[in-house]
């Protein structure tokens, strides 16, 4: 049965060229993940902050070696695209910033982000989401980016507020953690906002 209208993004908008580089505010960058980031992800994760808000753990720098090859793989399948959120100067890891769940025909991504333990309250996720936002809307052309982070994550909250993404509502037991169900609040914000 065909479509009644025509995608918002035709299939090889991403694929079709390489995961660039993406300037951020405060001196940092999003770059493509680099199987030499395996030790620095892996040690991201042994953070028990990180791993409260976040389903997996990473116990190995093996084990982040893979999530990083596919994470590649995922960008060729414009299912989901993710970038080490960097200082520009010294290539420090200080995060990462990503856009999950990419429907091109219907011009919608959800933005996700972490960062590492000693990045923490310095602005790296709200100028890291302000990098993809720019980027999503201006140079791809998505017409809707959510986000979404548990009800009890005020930290995510702020990110969220902050990079202009307003509440739409709260998805009761949404997502299941290690302590339990989670309320998730529900986040989004329009090219032409």
């Amino acid at each position: 049965m065909p479509y009644l209208t025509s995608p918002v993004l035709p299939e090889g908008t991403l694929s079709r060229r390489p995961q660039p580089e993406i300037p951020a505010g405060a001196g940092l960058r999003l770059r493509p993940w680099r199987a030499e980031d395996a030790p620095a992800v892996h040690a991201a994760f042994q953070d028990p902050t990180l791993n409260q808000w976040h389903a997996k753990s990473c116990d190995s720098p093996e084990e982040a070696a893979g999530w990083i090859e596919d994470w590649h793989g995922q960008w060729a399948r414009e299912c989901d695209a993710q970038w080490a959120v960097v200082r520009a100067d010294t290539g420090e890891l200080r995060g990462r910033a990503a856009l999950r769940e990419i429907r091109l025909r219907d011009g919608v991504a959800e933005v996700a982000y972490w960062t590492v333990a000693s990045a923490r309250g310095q602005g790296v996720a709200r100028h890291a989401t302000d990098a993809l936002v720019r980027w999503s809307f201006d140079e791809i052309g998505f017409n809707r980016l959510e986000l979404m982070h548990a009800t009890a994550n005020a930290a995510s909250c702020r990110v969220a507020t902050k990079a202009g993404f307003a509440v739409e509502g709260t998805r009761r037991r949404a997502l299941l953690h290690p302590d339990g169900w989670h309320d998730m609040h529900l986040h989004a914000r329009l090219s032409g906002d």
